[in-house]
């Protein structure tokens, strides 16, 4: 599907961009409506900024950090800095400035490219206190303000404008990067504590390319895939699978309006593959039950039959009877197809990411006529480790490794793995980095098994495991998914380390909290909610559900309410929607405690 002899990310843009120069590479809302921008357009600004940043002082190696929502810009501004030889560093849009400052001066940057004023804000705040930040660029346009000694910002044209008197070479000298070189430095998202700066190599980001391409050989058109990027960019997987991949097969990138949109915008773009995290998952599986459960008669029989023959053939295909083949076949046209027209009506994939999918959720979809395949891998691996391949999938595994990519499992069940995929360090961290890499071995931190398929399977996570009192080990995530498969849980969090039993820390569902609220003449706010007795009732049956299908050490004993959902804004979620334990445990960790007394 793609040209495997690229060197570098910076080579690969200026080939494909070169062979496919007037077709659309990105698409974005301009007055409402998505208009594209082709690959000469867009090769003809990363030329025209790559100029402007060496004007700046930008040589090889010196790092330069980008903080947008996911645009055409943010694009470009990586291009420019991987052609200039430099090394792009991604920030999150929702970064402090505390957050800021660490990454501009644990990488050292140059210089730093930002969007809007409000980022800016933030950004600059911690710019003019970095030790080496000596540029910004700013890509819309707002009044700036310059400080006397401080950062000098420039508007995006007015930079574009210093590049006019450099060599017009750009090309050329992004073609000397060589795949050893490093090519990014992307943050770890915090869900441990202070983000490590993960160096990637431009083979690394390759290696990537090559294992999913391998992967969709004769299941996916070069040239001819529709991608919808929602997720930060600025994280290793949308950076991977909604920017760098793309680009390698020659597919067109569409930029949503945001998550709460996605749905709409689905149907506007028609994607034909879609990546997203688990918990996009669990909240469309939601929304969707939700629908079934206030429908009756014919159709909610339909769509139950749709389910339970869609799941009965996942399990074992074979076990249809006739007369059950021939419903099947029926029921996709019935059901399946306008669940698929509901998202597009093209899209021939689901990827999951970034955590652990439920099993039941995946089942669920598929059987509903959306295949969704879980892949799995690390910030520090590029990060694509393995990936579910469209036929022969398993979804209770996270599939096979990708191409040219070892894994081995260590005694104490760690998954280990080696290949160009594998990060270059933390960036002056060589500590953290000796305690990750052993003789090029990957220490992932996650506990699994390769089954006689060569598929792998993710247990748990080895710092997350629970061991408690009577020395049994407890994957929080399994249980933590059963719980929010149900109508009134929304996000939970399951305690209990070296504790005799189970504890949880939930978040009721929105609607159902709305719902009981005005059936009990209770106010509707989750902070006084919390404390009721009678919620807490009702929520215990959603608790005693869970328990039943739970081993006798996996069961909730007790539980508190939290007083208000997980959020990035309140640091307690990442931006890829993933739960900061440490976080949520500075929080609630006394409470928790006492459930124990």
């Amino acid at each position: 599907m793609n040209d495997q002899s690229w060197d570098s990310v910076s080579e690969m843009f200026f080939a494909q961009a070169a062979k496919h120069a007037e077709d659309p590479l990105v698409w974005a809302k301009v007055d409402g409506v998505y208009t594209p921008q082709t690959w000469a357009q867009i090769e003809a600004k990363v030329t025209l900024l790559s100029r402007a940043l060496r004007a700046l002082g930008v040589e090889p190696g010196h790092r330069v950090v980008i903080a947008a929502e996911n645009r055409a810009e943010w694009l470009v501004s990586e291009m420019a800095i991987l052609a200039a030889r430099a090394i792009a560093v991604p920030a999150y849009t929702t970064n402090t400035v505390d957050d800021h400052l660490h990454i501009l001066n644990n990488s050292g940057a140059k210089g730093a490219i930002y969007s809007t004023a409000k980022i800016g804000e933030r950004l600059l705040s911690a710019a003019h206190q970095a030790q080496a930040c000596a540029f910004a660029i700013a890509m819309d346009p707002h009044h700036i303000t310059q400080q006397p000694g401080g950062v000098r910002v420039y508007g995006w044209d007015e930079a574009l404008s210093l590049g006019a008197g450099q060599p017009d070479d750009v090309a050329e000298v992004a073609c000397q990067a060589a795949r050893a070189d490093t090519a990014v430095i992307i943050h770890t998202s915090g869900t441990g504590g202070t983000p490590k700066g993960v160096m990637l190599s431009h083979g690394a980001l390759l290696h990537n390319c090559h294992g999913a391409t391998e992967l969709l050989r004769g299941h996916a058109e070069y040239g001819k895939e529709v991608f919808l990027s929602f997720l930060p960019l600025s994280h290793s997987y949308e950076h991977m699978a909604g920017q760098i991949f793309p680009m390698s097969i020659a597919a067109q990138v569409y930029y949503a309006d945001g998550i709460e949109h996605l749905t709409a915008n689905m149907q506007e773009v028609r994607p034909t593959i879609m990546t997203a995290v688990p918990r996009l998952y669990e909240v469309m599986y939601q929304r969707i039950r939700k629908s079934i459960d206030q429908t009756q008669g014919f159709r909610r029989t339909l769509f139950d039959k749709t389910i339970a023959l869609g799941s009965k053939r996942y399990e074992d295909p074979k076990s249809l009877s006739l007369w059950e083949r021939l419903l099947d076949r029926l029921l996709e046209r019935l059901v399946r197809q306008k669940v698929r027209d509901r998202y597009g009506g093209r899209l021939r994939y689901f990827v999951s990411g970034g955590a652990p999918l439920n099993l039941d959720i995946g089942i669920f979809f598929n059987a509903i006529g959306v295949k969704l395949l879980q892949g799995y891998g690390l910030t520090e691996s590029a990060p694509v480790i393995s990936c579910n391949p469209p036929l022969g999938f398993k979804l209770h595994t996270v599939g096979p490794p990708v191409r040219d990519t070892e894994v081995r499992i260590a005694e104490d069940g760690e998954i280990l793995v080696r290949g160009e995929l594998v990060m270059q360090g933390y960036y002056n961290e060589p500590d953290a980095t000796a305690a990750a890499i052993t003789d090029g071995w990957l220490h992932t931190g996650d506990i699994g098994r390769i089954d006689e398929d060569g598929f792998l399977q993710i247990t748990d996570r080895k710092k997350d495991i629970i061991v408690n009192s009577g020395g049994d080990n407890i994957a929080p995530q399994r249980v933590e998914g059963f719980l929010v498969l149900q109508p009134e849980i929304q996000q939970a969090m399951v305690f209990g380390d070296r504790r005799p039993h189970l504890v949880a820390l939930l978040v009721p569902d929105p609607d159902f909290l709305e719902r009981w609220a005005k059936e009990n003449g209770r106010s509707s706010s989750l902070a006084e909610l919390s404390a009721d007795a009678g919620f807490r009732e009702a929520l215990s049956d959603a608790v005693d559900r869970v328990n039943k299908e739970l081993s006798v050490i996996e069961r909730v004993r007790r539980f508190l309410i939290a007083e208000e959902p997980f959020s990035i804004d309140n640091s307690m979620m990442t931006p890829t929607m993933k739960i900061r334990r440490h976080v949520i445990k500075d929080v609630y960790g006394e409470r928790l405690e006492a459930l124990y007394g």
